[in-house]
């Protein structure tokens, strides 16, 4: 067996190994209980009082919000530390009274909320524009030559199975 021969039959091993250490501890049936976990005693949702308390969390984006000159709606940076806590409070809000969060119910305010303020938000149509040639070239000979270099591999092993058996 010459050196190249012995170097690839090395490498596999190895990577037989490797692969051995890693995987080792996270086999399904060994890491999790195949029986059925106890639910949590879990409280109904209060949708009403939901209800209420977006729309509270509502409010107080409403008074945020008129602190922001309206011409800057539409730019992120001026207003996403309210935007943050208005999110954080719907979360909240849906955590004391045992909701999941999101939530329909939640969702639909703050789809209201977005219509009111970001309504006029939206860019004009989006053009769509070409990559440069030579980025465009290098994309697509890439996946190209891994295919090819991956179809080499194979067909070698294949002819040089008397090593690997």
């Amino acid at each position: 067996m010459d050196t190249h021969e012995s170097a690839v039959l090395k490498l596999f091993v190895v990577g037989i190994l490797v692969n051995v250490w890693m995987m080792r501890g996270l086999s399904a049936t060994d890491s999790f209980s195949t029986e059925p976990t106890p639910l949590w005693p879990r409280k109904a949702c209060n949708e009403s009082r939901l209800q209420w308390e977006v729309e509270i969390c509502g409010e107080d984006f409403k008074r945020d919000m008129a602190h922001i000159d309206p011409q800057y709606w539409c730019n992120l940076t001026h207003f996403i530390s309210e935007y943050h806590l208005f999110t954080l409070c719907t979360e909240t809000k849906s955590q004391i009274v045992h909701c999941y969060w999101p939530n329909p119910l939640v969702e639909s305010y703050i789809i209201r909320v977005h219509k009111h303020f970001f309504s006029n938000c939206t860019m004009e149509q989006v053009v769509w524009v070409d990559p440069p040639d030579d980025m465009l070239t290098i994309l697509i000979l890439i996946p190209v030559f891994l295919t090819m270099a991956m179809i080499a591999l194979v067909v070698w092993c294949s002819k040089r199975s008397d090593i690997l058996a």
